[in-house]
């Protein structure tokens, strides 16, 4: 049943990704309706794009999970107003109170919502390193937020999570078992995963991509983030995943375009090292099999120039 349940989700779902459509929800400062990707488990799927106006700051996944005894939220979202409109669609699907907060990061996408569940006396709950990534960079975050969304920020402020873990944190809450876990560095700081074991579906976060290119920041070192991806994340041997950006799909699709981006990027990084290039010409190595992702022309570069940074000292 659920097995067919996540097949008529993709079949009803965009078959495009979703850069050059500036909202596919004008109804909602959401920029996507919720969709139910298993029973109980829902998913209101951000543009593959960067933060506009037009997207209200939408640009990742904010997913919910129906448990029969409360709901679940993941991600609170890039501002207050994402977190009251996720909160709006809840209270359509069901009348149960939202207990429990999960921030994938300390990025602002996941945390700059966390305001207005905290006016709602609802616990957030993130990974230490989250919690200190959001301290140092949540100010800028914030401003940035600001200068995109403008009237579209307002009400959001700087709020931590009220409750951090270090490896994992459980709860079992009506018919589901959620872990939240943090199975090694990959993306960002404090990046955890959802983990369903009695469904078999996984909320990945930023440690998964597969239709937009993911982006390399200074602190994602990219080896580590391989380790991770063959070690933990790839035991868990997810049947369902819902990336941190891009609809619902499976492992096999974010293994292509994740660790498969990963080990392409870093082999051409590395063949370029290895011949004498330098950081100038390394911005331009070939990376035309990932050309037709979304997010490809801002970030392609710049991953490159990353990659090599990191690689040279390796």
């Amino acid at each position: 049943m659920i097995r067919l349940c996540f097949a008529l989700t993709l079949a009803a779902l965009p078959v495009f990704a979703s850069e050059d459509i500036a909202d596919q929800y004008p109804n909602s400062m959401l920029y996507s309706k919720p969709v139910e990707v298993i029973p109980g488990v829902f998913s209101a799927i951000g543009a593959t794009a960067p933060p506009t106006y037009e997207n209200a700051g939408h640009n990742n996944n904010l997913s919910f999970i129906v448990t029969g005894d409360g709901v679940v939220v993941i991600n609170s979202g890039g501002s207050y107003q994402l977190a009251k409109a996720l909160h709006d669609e809840i209270k359509v699907v069901t009348d149960q109170p939202v207990k429990l907060v999960f921030n994938e990061n300390g990025q602002g996408h996941a945390m700059l919502g966390n305001t207005y569940w905290a006016e709602q006396g609802v616990k957030v709950v993130a990974q230490t390193e989250g919690e200190e990534a959001f301290e140092e960079g949540g100010p800028g975050s914030l401003r940035a937020a600001q200068a995109s969304l403008k009237e579209r920020a307002d009400g959001t402020e700087l709020t931590p999570p009220t409750e951090t873990f270090v490896d994992e944190y459980i709860v079992d809450m009506g018919d589901f078992q959620i872990e939240a876990l943090h199975l090694g560095p990959s993306h960002s700081p404090g990046d955890i995963v959802i983990w369903l074991p009695e469904q078999s579906l996984v909320i990945a976060g930023d440690i998964a991509f597969h239709e937009r290119l993911l982006p390399i920041f200074p602190y994602s070192l990219t080896a580590d983030w391989l380790d991770t991806w063959d070690g933990p994340f790839e035991a868990l041997n997810a049947t369902y995943v819902i990336p941190g950006h891009g609809h619902p799909t499976n492992m096999a699709q974010v293994r292509r375009y994740t660790k498969g981006y990963l080990e392409y990027l870093r082999g051409k990084i590395g063949a370029h090292i290895d011949s004498g290039g330098s950081l100038a010409d390394a911005y331009y190595v070939d990376q035309s099999p990932y050309a037709k992702l979304d997010t490809f022309e801002e970030l392609a570069t710049k991953n490159a120039g990353r990659v090599f940074e990191q690689m040279e000292f390796e």
